[in-house]
């Protein structure tokens, strides 16, 4: 009550980089980026935000009800986890793909080059500066990809908040997984799976505008 009345809220404290971008970079990036979302609104370009995540099984279920004789809990496989790989557009458009072994850039680079045989329309694909984003073996291959009409945006450094993919794995973890998914591997990659095909269908996350100021 004390808190409240200094106006404090209880909340979950979010996670941030702890470096800031170079400003003149940033603000150069976020006028590319809002150019390239206004094409995809007028139907020019198909634009998609990627990004890997993964879903382990020591669970994600930071809140939860629990009532009088009711014990809440996510069962523990220890040591198990799910990659994922994923592109996702503000119309809820997606290309994903979950894996057990790890994401390399070799997996990267066939995920982009068989994308770059599928589209029917310019693409582009914003992402961050990871190294395995940047890549020799996918820096090479940018201009074939280009000649097939999808390109590769990178993201200034230290703006996870600009890829709407992060919203796409945080609403994954927190609101679609339940306890009972995590009971086993089996049990857990299915769900995961689950979920991300409905998404665009059972499942709609209303990405706001893209912010230009």
């Amino acid at each position: 009550m004390f808190f409240k009345s200094l106006d404090g809220r209880y909340k979950r404290i979010r996670r941030r980089c702890k470096g800031k971008p170079c400003p003149d970079l940033y603000a150069l990036k976020k006028a590319q980026l809002t150019e390239l979302e206004i094409l995809c609104e007028q139907g020019f370009l198909n634009l998609f935000y990627g990004d890997e995540s993964h879903v382990c099984s020591t669970g994600y279920v930071p809140y939860g009800w629990q009532f009088l004789g009711e014990e809440v809990f996510i069962p523990v496989e220890k040591g198990y986890k799910i990659n994922i790989w994923g592109l996702i557009s503000r119309r809820n458009q997606t290309h994903w793909l979950t894996t057990e072994t790890i994401i390399s850039a070799n997996f990267i680079f066939t995920q982009l080059e068989e994308l770059s045989f599928k589209i029917r329309k310019p693409t582009v694909i914003v992402v961050d500066n990871a190294s395995i984003h940047k890549a020799q073996l996918i820096q090479q291959q940018l201009p074939f990809w280009e000649a097939r009409g999808l390109r590769i945006f990178y993201l200034p450094t230290y703006s996870p908040h600009l890829n709407i993919a992060e919203t796409l794995w945080r609403k994954l973890k927190k609101e679609q997984l339940d306890p009972g998914d995590y009971f086993n591997k089996d049990t857990l990659f299915y769900a995961v799976n689950r979920c991300l095909a409905q998404v665009g269908n059972l499942w709609r996350i209303n990405f706001s505008k893209f912010n230009i100021n």
